[in-house]
């Protein structure tokens, strides 16, 4: 802190006469620089991608979250590894991450999941996320993913309301559970416009393969669906809706509609960068704890963005049920449920536990396709 300093006049014997008061001036405070702020500790962040960053999807959707990073979050250094398959290659390229010593690192992809969670044994002061899978440790391994359920049940909703015959098709990338959920609250948020929609699904086996993905939509189209939703990575399945004039549904990117043609009615997608700005903050102030992170619409990871084809109705009625969901005062994975044989699988008045959501491997009542070793929950 700056000291003023104040000089006293000085005087010899004093006359007669009493002089007139007198003060010596103070001195003003000597100007000094504001202390700097402490700049905060670099991180070195990196991210592994399935994917190129170009696909307009999955993998866009997570580059976005990055840049986001960069511009919102002081003092961090970032990069990533884009097409990388998972298995033996991924294991490799986090290994490789982490020896150059990167402070945090996202793995984007279910398949990553076993490749981190070895790493992540090796490297314990290196904290490591996994993107949609279930598993981490207590120290330095965590699971992030989103809600996304929710937005899945909407777009159900919005492609009933565009169908003309109820049928709607699904470009399905692999038999997880976390593919199997969002199929099922298509189905269910579908049935809730029209009771007898059906959801038809082509498994395709993989999250990036535009042909295949295209194909698996002209397939669906063939068979009579007049909407087709894809859980793959590019907007290709929409793009061959619009070209046959039916409808389409994209998935996790905001702009995936803007190239998918006039038939793209919305699409549910991921807003990942303050979540990553989350997690590095933790890191930085040594407040990092694994405790599997899986917010919702009410948290910002999910939204739904409408398409050309989206009309005034569709609109009205996704936004209401978005913001009961936000406002808690909906979920819609409240029951009853039915399963696909149509038994009861959840009674009116209960909801499907985040472990039963996480683990799911059968289908509802709706949907039209098969799980490799299901497990249905009633007969």
């Amino acid at each position: 802190m700056a000291l003023a300093v104040i000089v006293a006049a000085c005087s010899g014997a004093q006359p007669a006469e009493k002089p007139a008061d007198t003060e010596a001036p103070a001195q003003q405070p000597a100007a000094t620089e504001a202390p700097k702020a402490e700049e905060p500790k670099l991180i070195k962040a990196a991210w592994v991608y399935v994917g190129p960053i170009g696909d307009g999807g999955w993998t866009y959707a997570h580059d976005q979250g990055r840049l986001y990073v960069e511009k919102n979050v002081p003092n961090v250094e970032t990069t990533y590894i884009e097409s990388v398959p998972e298995g033996a290659d991924a294991e490799r390229v986090i290994r490789d991450l982490a020896q150059k010593g990167y402070d945090v690192i996202f793995t984007t992809s279910f398949g990553y999941m076993d490749a981190t969670e070895t790493v992540a044994a090796e490297f314990p002061d290196t904290v490591f996320i996994h993107i949609s899978g279930y598993k981490k440790n207590d120290t330095n391994f965590d699971n992030l993913f989103g809600r996304m359920y929710q937005m899945k049940y909407l777009a159900g909703v919005a492609a009933a309301m565009r169908s003309e015959n109820g049928k709607i098709g699904y470009v399905a990338p692999f038999p997880i559970p976390e593919v199997i959920r969002h199929i099922n609250m298509t189905a269910k948020g579908a049935r809730s416009v029209n009771p007898d929609a059906e959801v038809q699904v082509v498994w395709i086996n993989t999250w990036f393969d535009p042909p295949t993905e295209r194909e698996a939509a002209e397939t669906l189209l063939n068979a009579g669906n007049d909407v087709i939703v894809t859980g793959a990575d590019t907007p290709g399945p929409v793009q061959a809706a619009s070209e046959a004039g039916k409808w389409g549904m994209a998935y996790d990117s905001a702009n995936a509609c803007d190239n998918a043609g006039d038939g793209c009615i919305g699409v549910p997608h991921w807003n990942w960068g303050p979540a990553y700005a989350e997690i590095i903050e933790e890191v930085r102030n040594g407040a990092f704890k694994p405790k599997g992170r899986w917010p919702g619409v009410d948290e910002g990871i999910v939204d739904f963005k409408f398409g050309p084809a989206a009309t005034d109705e569709i609109k009205a009625k996704v936004t209401e049920l978005k913001q009961a969901m936000i406002d808690g005062k909906f979920n819609p994975a409240s029951g009853p449920i039915y399963a696909q044989s149509g038994c009861l699988a959840l009674e009116e008045g209960q909801a499907l536990t985040d472990e039963q959501l996480l683990s799911m491997k059968w289908f509802f009542q709706g949907v039209n396709g098969e799980i490799p070793d299901a497990e249905p929950p009633c007969q």
